[in-house]
């Protein structure tokens, strides 16, 4: 029998889930360090959700793995993502990291996400000035830059495709004023 479940995910995991794009995050992340008490099984539906200050629903999905016995291959593997625009988790009562709750508290949490929103092209670029000797140089610097620096401190422009004046550079993530103009008239 399936059962729902709320999983606080924790706020390093968020930073992470934020950043990259990911199909499913790994139970065993999740619950990493975390007392043992009953938790998901194979089928089972999840929301994800933060604490501080109120529940805000971030993410819901199933728990999913490549086999059935081994429970340290368990993942929530992600239907829906909210993590740019978490969601009240309305009354629902958290008991601690893991707590299980009723089909129609999974689904008032679940409905708050509405509809999937449509999908649009999007122009996403990192721009570096580079000094090497070949191209070949210039992209493997190129590459050990983004490795090295990366989110914290590269920003990464992005505009709809067609309308590259509405471009908005993000860092860590969030959108990033980089007008210093506009930061000295604040």
């Amino acid at each position: 029998m399936v059962q729902q479940w709320a999983i606080v995910l924790p706020d390093e995991r968020l930073k992470q889930e934020r950043l990259y794009h990911h199909d499913f995050v790994a139970l065993a992340d999740v619950l990493a360090g975390r007392p043992a008490s009953p938790h998901p099984q194979l089928g089972d539906e999840v929301v994800l959700v933060t604490d501080e200050p109120h529940p805000r629903a971030v993410a819901a999905g199933h728990i999913g793995g490549l086999t059935k016995d081994d429970e340290h291959d368990r993942q929530v593997v992600y239907s829906r993502r909210a993590f740019d625009n978490p969601q009240p988790a309305g009354t629902l009562t958290l008991d601690g990291p893991v707590t299980r709750i009723t089909p129609a508290e999974y689904a008032a949490v679940v409905d708050r996400f509405g509809p999937p929103l449509e999908r649009q092209t999007w122009l996403v670029s990192v721009d570096l000035p580079i000094e090497a000797s070949t191209r070949a140089e210039a992209v493997r610097l190129f590459w050990s830059y983004v490795r090295d620096l990366g989110p914290a401190e590269l920003p990464a422009f992005v505009s709809p495709s067609g309308d590259e004046l509405a471009m908005q550079a993000f860092v860590l993530g969030e959108e990033t004023n980089l007008d210093p103009e506009e930061e000295d008239e604040d």
